[in-house]
């Protein structure tokens, strides 16, 4: 049985790790948070302890923040251009700002997300014998 408050030995589950990283919380307890600044991780949880600082995602959340970006995109595009049709300008435009809006919020999510899952994975490794 895995308890949320970070105590010695209780590991949060997957599914549980990855939405508290999700929600810019830490993957551990759920209470600190995972960024001093937007996009800023912090070295500590303020609650529990566990480290962050070392842990680095490099390109990989800007990289998945554009295939979801862009995964939204292509629909929107055809939907825009049936509905304002002739109005090409209108279209890029609309689907230029609810992109990078789309970027900019999604961005640190995935990125609490990665970190959340490799904080969890190099709990795997620290102690394999575990089940």
């Amino acid at each position: 049985m895995m308890g949320s408050d970070g105590t010695e030995g209780a590991r949060p589950t997957l599914q549980v790790a990855l939405t508290r990283g999700f929600m810019g919380r830490c993957p551990n307890c759920g209470q600190g948070k995972l960024f001093r600044a937007y996009l800023k991780q912090v070295e500590s949880c303020s609650e529990c302890s566990a480290r962050f600082g070392d842990i680095e995602s490099d390109d990989a959340a800007p990289w998945f923040t554009i295939l979801l970006a862009s995964i939204a995109a292509a629909p929107l595009y055809f939907l825009f251009q049936t509905l304002l049709t002739s109005h090409f300008v209108v279209t890029m435009l609309l689907l230029v700002l609810i992109v990078v809006v789309l970027i900019l919020v999604l961005l640190p999510r995935v990125k609490g997300v990665l970190l959340s899952a490799f904080w969890l994975s190099r709990l795997g490794r620290a102690a394999p014998d575990d089940s």
